[in-house]
């Protein structure tokens, strides 16, 4: 036996990863104000800059990263429940365009959210991939940062009393008084979508087998990533391109998710309508484009009041298609402030899809096998980035679907119509990272 006089544990130390760390040049006073009058004082990180936004929280316990360059949270002041962010740093976030990579590391060339709140800021990081910290991250994009408040506090208040408009005041700022109700700014006043959608078409993989278009509404990296990585060749759309000018030269089309309020995307809408009624190829939509998809079907799109933000959202399946399973439970990542609502009856030719197990909010719809459409919606993202992968065989029941349809239509492989694939009077360009930051 080992004596235990002669086992020496070296003892490591640490020092705290917490805003009292910060250099005293880059940390300043804090604020933070909600419009429902609370105030919550603490030290800046990032930009030394004061922002407006709309306050929401997410329980999301990893993947800070991929949420703060998520093109849904534009607008937001994001509140991370998890008491330390940053402790893994920020990795480069640049890759090769190709069947694998579509150019960012992340889900958007840069931070999409107008701040962050968090309980501790870890200054010093720790991983492979890391280049820089949090905080140099926040100041490099302009992005304001508050550490050393009391998330909890802040987010049961958020449960309680709904999303709400807030102020993050920074330096000489803090110390003024708590702005009037009128002047907060809303971000969904704005059409968000526009902002965050690519101005110009372009192309992802365009050897791939099976064509999808996709509309961007402000596309996560990682929907194109899912799509590409199945062989699809894709297109990016502006928001409201008229898809039906084009659509012929495609196997499917695609609906991204997007920031904001869905009434600003009625123009999608109507141009869908037409589409679902003329074109008999799959359509496949998530959050944003889920709720493009229910507006064109008939359905209201109504303000939730705090919205589900976070990795551990549990929805039930109503139905059963590709390789979701009616009566299941399945675990998923979220980000959204607005859903359809649930009406009795449904819209002759569809079905709700999915509803969420904690508020029964709709979480998916479908057409129904009567219908003849082959078209699925769902507010969840299967592609997760980051969070559980429960559903992302989604994707691949998508491509299946379209691969099939081609197929019928006695097509072959990489022919779509015998149509160019250049949209018209838009040029060609060389494939390139999504636009979601233009």
């Amino acid at each position: 036996m080992f004596s235990r006089n002669l086992i020496r544990v070296p003892r490591l130390y640490r020092g705290l990863a917490t805003h009292a760390t910060l250099p005293q040049s880059t940390s300043l006073p804090a604020v933070l104000h909600l419009k429902t009058g609370q105030s919550f004082t603490g030290r800046s990180f990032g930009a030394p800059r004061s922002i407006y936004g709309e306050t929401v929280f997410s329980t999301s316990i990893t993947s800070y990263t991929e949420s703060m360059t998520d093109p849904s949270y534009r607008g937001q002041i994001l509140v991370f429940t998890t008491p330390l962010i940053g402790n893994y740093g920020v990795p480069h976030n640049t890759t090769a365009v190709d069947t694998q990579n579509v150019g960012v590391v992340l889900e958007s060339p840069s931070i999409q959210c107008s701040a962050v709140v968090v309980a501790d800021v870890a200054e010093r990081f720790s991983h492979h991939t890391a280049v820089e910290s949090l905080a140099s991250w926040c100041a490099r994009y302009n992005v304001p940062g508050i550490s050393g408040v009391d998330t909890r506090a802040i987010t049961r208040l958020l449960r309680d009393q709904g999303t709400t408009l807030g102020r993050l005041a920074v330096g000489t700022d803090a110390t003024l008084s708590p702005p009037k109700a009128e002047e907060y700014w809303d971000p969904t006043t704005e059409n968000l979508v526009a902002q965050a959608s690519t101005k110009v078409p372009y192309d992802l993989n365009p050897t791939g087998d099976v064509k999808i278009a996709v509309l961007d509404f402000g596309a996560k990296a990682n929907i194109l990533r899912s799509l590409v990585r199945r062989g699809a060749a894709v297109t990016v759309l502006p928001w409201d391109f008229d898809f039906n000018a084009i659509r012929d030269r495609y196997d499917g089309l695609f609906l991204s998710n997007g920031p904001g309020d869905p009434n600003h995307c009625t123009p999608a809408a109507i141009n869908l309508r037409r589409t679902l009624a003329e074109w008999n190829k799959p359509v496949f939509g998530i959050c944003m484009g889920h709720q493009v998809i229910g507006m064109a079907a008939g359905l209201d799109a109504y303000r939730m009041t705090f919205g589900n933000r976070g990795h551990n959202q549990p929805v039930l399946a109503l139905a059963s298609s590709g390789s979701i399973r009616a009566g299941r439970v399945y675990v998923t990542s979220q980000n959204h402030q607005y859903a359809l609502r649930l009406q009795d009856p449904f819209p002759e030719g569809w079905e709700p899809f999915f509803i969420n197990c904690n508020d029964s909010s709709v979480e998916g719809i479908k057409s129904t096998a009567e219908s003849g459409r082959r078209v699925w919606g769902v507010q969840f993202h299967p592609e997760s980035a980051g969070g559980p992968l429960d559903t992302i065989e989604m994707f691949t029941d998508f491509l299946a679907e379209c691969r099939a349809h081609k197929l019928q239509l006695g097509l072959q492989t990489g022919d779509v119509m015998g149509a160019k694939q250049e949209v018209p009077a838009l040029g060609k360009e060389a494939p390139r990272p999504i636009a979601a930051a233009a």
